[in-house]
């Protein structure tokens, strides 16, 4: 299996160079090894508010799958552990006429062993549910396949983290909250999410925002979860649809054919909006879905629709934007009913309406038609 002196664990590997960035080692560790030298990083936020980290939550449930099995007779794992490693671990090529193949070179990797409460050298990029399984079970001899790669920076280990976790069943807001913190070049499917991730990650973060502290992402602490009351998830599909369709106010600050985005333009529409909204609805502002639909997934992309036809008209950096907006949304103020009462022309309650397609689009209906409807109304009688 290798052998282990001097604070290195050494075992028999190959090296395959795919590019210039890194060269991929493949060998094997035993259960019991996997998290002496890898840990597992779990999406969280320091105290400035910086991302750190990239794994999601343990699922308790699907780990104890995993044990179940392992603990079994005749047990077949070839699922690999894949570890991001520092570039102090050593790969010493083997002797002899036939170690390569022009493809994989045969030889030793050397990973030096962390002393007494220093942090491991390792991250596992992807297998943290198995790993974890791994370190349960009743074998800890158990011989496991692993994949390296060298990455001493975070942002190129949430890169393959991201990569290689897109098409297996990732908690969507975890990917999204990544996005932003990846500076490599991504697939054009992921880089059409970045701009409204980036955005809400602002949106929850910058001091003139009005829904700074109030969205919760997989990162927000127990402590911070109190206020945020409003999922990331919701305000990415309101930005996105207003980025993605012609008919979006955001649209326009698009260049689809170089693929920039003018930020400072979108800022201002966003903020300059959303805090008009805070504004006219204040006793619905800040509170939990529960308590105010304002809040709730359905409220956030319905009025998102509506601010793509108020915004359309308004230059977000005028000096009369702000009483602009201010007067558009006073014309649905009297007929919405976010904390209680009836919305009459749907025919519900205000805590009936559900995050549902029917809902969504009844919702946004109502409350365009009815804008459009009180702005006929006022331009009549001025």
């Amino acid at each position: 299996m290798g052998t282990r002196a001097s604070a290195v664990l050494s075992r028999r590997a190959v090296r395959i160079t795919q590019s210039q960035r890194s060269p991929l080692y493949l060998f094997s560790l035993t259960a019991r090894e996997i998290l002496e030298v890898a840990d597992i990083s779990r999406v969280s936020r320091d105290k400035g508010g910086k991302l750190i980290g990239y794994q999601r939550r343990e699922v308790r449930q699907h780990v104890q799958e995993i044990v179940d099995y392992l603990d079994g007779d005749d047990v077949l794992f070839p699922n690999s552990i894949i570890i991001a490693l520092p570039s102090s671990v050593k790969f010493v090529s083997s002797r002899g006429l036939h170690v390569s193949d022009g493809v994989a070179v045969a030889g030793s990797i050397e990973i030096p062993l962390p002393q007494p409460n220093e942090p491991k050298p390792g991250w596992i990029v992807d297998g943290q549910q198995r790993a974890l399984a791994l370190a349960r079970c009743k074998r800890d001899d158990f011989p496991v396949p692993v994949n390296a790669f060298v990455a001493d920076s975070v942002d190129l280990q949430r890169d393959q983290f991201v990569r290689v976790n897109n098409s297996k069943p990732l908690p969507r807001g975890l990917v999204t909250e990544l996005l932003p913190a990846i500076d490599t070049p991504l697939p054009p499917r992921l880089s059409l999410r970045q701009t409204p991730s980036a955005l809400c990650e602002l949106l929850n973060q910058a001091n003139d925002s009005p829904f700074e502290g109030l969205i919760k992402r997989p990162s927000t602490g127990a402590e911070e979860r109190r206020s945020a009351v409003i999922t990331d998830t919701s305000i990415i599909n309101m930005l996105e649809e207003s980025l993605k369709s012609s008919a979006g106010c955001l649209f326009p600050y698009r260049n689809l054919t170089s693929g920039e985005t003018d930020f400072g333009g979108v800022w201002a529409c966003l903020v300059q909006y959303w805090s008009a909204v805070r504004d006219t609805f204040p006793g619905a502002w800040g509170k939990a879905p529960t308590q105010s639909r304002l809040m709730h997934g359905t409220g956030i992309r319905a009025m998102g629709r509506l601010m793509d036809r108020i915004m359309a008209t308004v230059d977000p950096q005028s000096a009369d934007a702000p009483r602009r907006v201010r007067e558009e949304l006073a014309l649905i103020a009297p007929y919405c009913r976010w904390t209680e009462g009836t919305w009459e022309a749907l025919g519900m309650r205000w805590n009936d309406l559900e995050n549902v397609p029917r809902h969504l689009n009844e919702l946004s209906n109502f409350l365009i038609r009815t804008h459009i409807q009180a702005r006929s109304a006022a331009q009549r009688t001025s």
